[in-house]
């Protein structure tokens, strides 16, 4: 007489027939889970601030900054890109800034924002005051020949933008389909 588990002999199912029965029961409540939250993801994504899909330049502004206007970063912003990017995978950009990282206003974030690419915002750096100083410099990817924006934003809530544009000759990025 051989001893029988308690899924054999409670149920009446043998070891393979049990595991069978809870993987069926396990992939189900995933796909159900997935069905039932998937509205739920998207408007919490939405409402979060976080980009969507080929979103333009005015509603990826808008979604950041609001109403608020930009002040001229002349004197303030010197932004460094080159004039024409031979590959638009590795851009190289600079953004220096005199204004003050520390006191009640200062800098607390910097962003690089591109007009054509299919998300918009690149990159985003926040300072503290033990920052020292408000300067970046990295690479970045561009889709076609664009303008690239360097917005920093004070504590205070004030806006200053720098722009240049830059011609690319090879894409970086996949570019979406014009129609």
């Amino acid at each position: 007489m051989t001893k029988k588990g308690l899924a054999e002999t409670e149920l009446g199912l043998g070891r393979r027939a049990f595991l069978r029965v809870l993987a069926a029961l396990v992939t189900g409540g995933a796909a159900l889970k997935d069905f039932l939250c998937a509205g739920w993801a998207s408007a919490q994504a939405v409402s979060s601030g976080f980009p969507q899909p080929d979103e333009l330049v005015e509603a990826t502004l808008k979604r950041l900054f609001g109403n608020r206007t930009f002040q001229p970063g002349d004197g303030k912003i010197k932004l460094e890109l080159p004039l024409i990017a031979e590959d638009g995978g590795n851009v190289a950009i600079s953004v220096d800034t005199n204004l003050p990282v520390g006191g009640p206003t200062r800098v607390s974030k910097i962003y690089i924002i591109s007009d054509k690419n299919r998300r918009p915002m690149l990159a985003k750096f926040s300072f503290t005051p033990e920052s020292g100083k408000a300067f970046i410099a990295t690479s970045i990817r561009l889709a076609m020949n664009t303008d690239v924006r360097a917005v920093v934003e004070m504590s205070d809530g004030t806006l200053y933008a720098a722009s240049k544009n830059v011609r690319v000759t090879i894409s970086g990025c996949d570019v979406p389909p014009q129609g």
